[in-house]
C-alpha cells in the first residue's frame, strides 16, 4: 500500500477532519483501490436516513427481492403433493369447450392423485385451478406483475404473485412432475418449449408434456416435423418429447404413466 498521506479522499464525501481515506478498502467480498474507495461505512450507509431513494431500482437491490421471490416460492411449495402444470390462454371465454375441457382437466388430475398448478390467471388457467377446486384437490396459482391483469382467479387455494417471469418459470418446473398445455397464445408457448428445452438436453428428467387440441396444435406439430427436423436443426426423436391428444382421460394417463402412477 502506498503512502496514506497520498490517498485522495472523494469530493462530497463526509469524514472526520483530518482523516485520509485509505487507498485500498474491503467492503466484505468487495476491494476497492485508490479512487474507487467510498467514503464511511456499510453500516454507516445503512443507518444513514438521509438521501433519495433511487438505491431501491438499482441492480444489488434487485437481487435481494429476487433472492426473496425464490425464497417465498421455495418455503410455499416445499411440501406440495406431486403436481401438474397446466398452461392455456388467458382469453378462453369461460364456457367454451376449451375451458370446460380445462375443467375437466383440472378435476381428472386431483382423481389421479395430483396437485393442479397454473398461471393463476383468467381463461384456461382458472378452468384449471376450478377443475381442482370442485374435485377438493390443491389448487395452486402462480401469477406474474403484468400492466393488463390483476390478481388471482378466485379458484386458486394456494396463491404467489412474482415480480419476475424466470422466478415464477422455475416454480413451475421444480414442483410439477410434468405440462398439460391446453390452447394459448406466447406465454404459452414460452412455458411448453423451455420445457421441451429442459427434456432435450436432459436438465430434467421423466417430465411427460402433452399437448391438448390436436387441431390447434397440429400446425406447430407440422411445422417441427416438416420444417425445423426436415433442415436438421432438430432430432426426429425430438417429437417423442410430447404428446398430442383430444381426449381428457388420455392426457392424465399420459402423464400419470411417464411420472410413474
Amino acid at each position: 500500500m502506498g503512502n496514506p498521506e497520498d490517498a485522495r479522499i472523494p469530493e462530497g464525501a463526509q469524514v472526520p477532519e483530518g482523516a485520509v481515506m485509505p487507498e485500498e478498502q474491503r467492503l466484505g467480498p468487495v476491494l476497492r483501490r485508490r479512487d474507487q474507495v467510498m467514503p464511511g461505512t456499510t453500516d454507516q450507509r445503512l443507518l444513514d436516513t438521509e438521501g433519495d431513494s433511487e438505491w431501491v431500482h438499482t441492480d444489488p437491490w434487485r437481487v435481494m427481492r429476487i433472492q426473496s421471490e425464490f425464497v417465498e416460492g421455495f418455503g410455499t411449495l416445499a411440501e406440495l403433493p406431486s403436481a401438474i402444470s397446466v398452461f392455456g390462454s388467458a382469453r378462453t371465454p369461460a364456457g367454451s369447450p376449451e375451458y370446460e375441457a380445462g375443467v375437466q382437466i383440472g378435476k381428472a388430475l386431483v382423481e389421479a392423485g395430483f396437485a393442479v398448478i397454473t398461471g393463476g390467471g383468467p381463461g384456461a388457467m382458472e378452468a384449471a385451478n376450478k377443475g381442482a377446486r370442485e374435485a377438493n384437490g390443491v389448487s395452486v396459482g402462480l401469477g406474474i406483475e403484468l400492466p393488463y391483469e390483476s390478481g388471482l382467479n378466485p379458484h386458486v387455494d394456494i396463491g404467489l404473485n412474482f415480480r419476475y417471469f424466470f422466478v415464477r418459470k422455475m416454480m413451475f418446473v421444480k414442483y410439477a412432475q410434468g405440462f398439460v398445455v391446453l390452447p394459448g397464445g406466447l406465454g404459452t408457448l414460452d412455458e411448453l418449449f423451455e420445457a421441451l428445452t429442459l427434456v432435450q438436453t436432459g436438465k430434467v428428467t421423466r417430465f411427460p408434456i402433452v399437448l391438448f387440441g390436436t387441431e390447434y396444435w397440429g400446425g406447430l406439430v407440422d411445422w417441427l416435423r416438416n420444417t425445423v427436423i426436415a433442415s436438421g436443426k432438430a432430432s426426429e426423436k425430438d417429437m417423442l418429447l410430447f404428446h398430442v391428444t383430444d381426449d381428457v382421460e388420455e392426457a392424465v394417463m399420459l402423464v400419470s404413466k411417464e411420472v410413474g402412477r
